[in-house]
C-alpha cells in the first residue's frame, strides 16, 4: 500500500495525472470505500487490503469526461472490465493511468458472519504484504483465527488468472486463488427440474427489494439512460407489486448484458439481500462457450463479441430452442 501511495503522489507531483481513483477506509476497518484522491495530502487516507473489493472501472466512464487523466488501480480481474469498456467506446484510454495492483483474493466479511463471528472490532491478516494466509479477527467476545480462502468472495474461487489485461505498470504480487470450477453452480442447477429451478430462482428474486445496486455496480451496465428509469411504464418503480415484476428486472438486465459481462461479480458482492445474482450471467456465460466457442469478454480490445459477430459457423436460433 505505502508503495501505491509513494507513486501516485509522485504522478500527481509530475502533472502525469490530475487525481488518484483507489479506495479509503470507510466506517469499519472492513468496508473501504471508493474514493478520488487530487492532493498529495489527501492520499493519506488511502487503503489497500483485501477488503478493497470494488471494481473501480466502472467509475472511469465519468472520469473520461473530467479535464486531464486519471490515475486508476485496477486489479486483474478489473482490467478484463475496463478492456471491454474501451471496446464499447465507454471509455476513454488516454484519460487513465493504470496501475495494475497486487490481488491475492477479495474478502467478504460476510463470510465471516455466517461463520458465526459477530462483533468484529477489527481484522488483521488482510494486507498485501502478508502471506494471506490467516485473517485474526478480534472480537468483543474474543479473539478468532480464520484460514483466508474461508473468507474469500465467490469469485476469488473461480478467478480467471492473476495476469493484468491492461496497465501502464504493475505494483504488487497477485496469486492464483482458484479451487473450484467456475460453471460447477450452474450445472448443479441445469441438472434440476423444471419446476425446482423455477423455484430456486422464485425464492432466490422474491428477496429482492429493487435498490438498483447490482445495476449501478455492474460495468457492463453502462448505458446513457437505463430502460428501468424510464417513466413511460411501470420499470421504474421500486417495489415489485407482483412476483413477475421482481423476475423482470433481472433477467431483463440478464439478457442486457450478455456477451459482454466479464463475470466480475460485482453484482453479487454488492447485493444486501445476498442474492447470487452472477449465477444468471454465468448461465450465458456457459452456454456462448458451447454454441459459439470459448469466449471470454474483456479479454482484448479488439475481438468482436459472439452475439454481435455473425459467421456461417453460428449455431441455429432452433438448437438453442431445443435445449432451454
Amino acid at each position: 500500500m505505502q508503495e501505491l501511495i509513494t507513486r501516485a503522489k509522485e504522478l500527481l507531483a509530475d502533472g502525469t495525472v490530475v487525481r488518484v481513483l483507489g479506495w479509503k477506509a470507510g466506517d469499519l476497518s472492513y468496508n473501504p470505500e471508493a474514493a478520488y484522491f487530487e492532493t498529495a495530502e489527501s492520499l493519506d487516507e488511502f487503503v489497500y487490503n483485501g477488503f478493497c473489493g470494488q471494481n473501480l472501472s466502472k467509475m472511469m466512464i465519468e472520469a473520461s469526461k473530467l479535464e486531464g487523466k486519471t490515475l486508476v488501480c485496477l486489479k486483474p480481474c478489473d482490467t478484463y472490465s475496463f478492456n471491454q469498456l474501451i471496446k464499447e467506446h465507454r471509455v476513454d484510454r488516454e484519460k487513465a493511468y493504470i496501475i495494475g495492483v497486487g490481488c491475492k483474493g477479495k474478502l467478504n466479511v460476510e463470510k465471516l458472519r455466517e461463520m458465526g463471528i459477530k462483533g468484529i472490532k477489527s481484522i488483521s491478516g488482510a494486507e498485501l504484504t502478508d502471506a494471506c494466509e490467516e485473517l485474526h479477527i478480534s472480537t468483543i467476545y474474543g479473539d478468532k483465527t480464520v484460514a483466508y480462502k474461508e473468507a474469500m468472495l465467490e469469485r476469488c474461487h473461480v478467478c480467471k488468472g492473476k495476469e493484468h489485461m491492461i496497465y501502464d505498470e504493475i505494483i504488487g504480487e497477485s496469486k492464483d486463488t482458484k479451487d473450484a470450477d467456475r460453471f460447477a453452480e450452474v450445472e448443479k442447477i441445469e441438472k434440476m427440474s423444471p419446476e425446482d429451478r423455477f423455484a430456486f430462482f422464485q425464492k432466490e428474486l422474491s428477496k429482492c427489494i429493487r435498490c438498483n445496486a447490482c445495476r449501478n455496480a455492474c460495468p457492463a451496465c453502462s448505458c446513457r439512460k437505463c430502460v428501468f428509469d424510464s417513466t413511460k411504464f411501470d420499470s421504474a418503480q421500486k417495489a415489485n407489486v407482483d412476483s413477475f415484476e421482481e423476475k423482470m428486472f433481472h433477467i431483463i438486465r440478464a439478457f442486457h448484458v450478455a456477451g459482454r459481462c466479464t463475470d466480475c461479480g460485482e453484482c453479487s458482492r454488492v447485493c444486501p439481500q445476498g442474492i447470487p445474482l452472477h449465477l444468471f450471467n454465468r448461465k450465458f456465460i456457459k452456454d456462448i462457450d458451447t454454441f459459439y466457442g470459448e469466449y471470454q469478454a474483456g479479454a482484448d480490445v479488439q475481438s468482436k463479441g459472439p452475439l454481435t459477430s455473425f459467421t456461417f459457423d453460428d449455431v441455429e436460433p432452433g438448437v438453442v430452442a431445443e435445449r432451454g
